[in-house]
């Protein structure tokens, strides 16, 4: 395992998220105003990054994923498994979304599947980065 993973993994938890996606970022920004204030704090960075291809890739996560990815002690979770274990960083009633759990993944990723395949069509590609709080631009991972 290269250095430069090692440091990227060594700020789990991470969320990979399609940084041209206007519903990706549009939902990183809603967490960033509904996160617990205490507890780890999540990084993120998008799939076309570099840190986001070396965590595909050591995951084994397909290229052609265009999934949330979300990346927690070594183990890394895609679409409804993703967003359902962000919600546990959430203030709120958001953590009690983890109920869903129960039901079978694959159940679940119908509806993730039916609002991914049509996310682009209602919110567009994004042209340039959301700008950020100076507290908050540390926790992206952009190499």
């Amino acid at each position: 395992m290269s250095d430069k993973l090692n440091d990227i993994l060594a700020r789990q938890p991470i969320l990979i998220f399609d940084g041209e996606c206007g519903f990706c970022n549009k939902s990183v920004q809603f967490f960033l105003r509904n996160e617990r204030k205490s507890g780890k704090k999540i990084h993120f960075t998008s799939l076309q990054s570099e840190a986001g291809i070396l965590l595909r890739e050591y995951f084994e996560i397909a290229p052609d994923i265009e999934s949330l990815i979300f990346v927690r002690d070594h183990s890394a979770y895609i679409k409804s498994c993703a967003v359902l274990r962000l919600t546990a960083y959430m203030k709120g009633l958001w953590p009690l979304m983890n109920i869903f759990l129960i039901i079978p993944p694959f159940l679940r990723n119908l509806v993730y599947d039916f609002i991914a395949k049509r996310r682009m069509k209602w919110f567009g590609r994004v042209e340039q980065c959301a700008l950020l709080k100076k507290e908050d631009q540390d926790r992206f991972i952009t190499k």
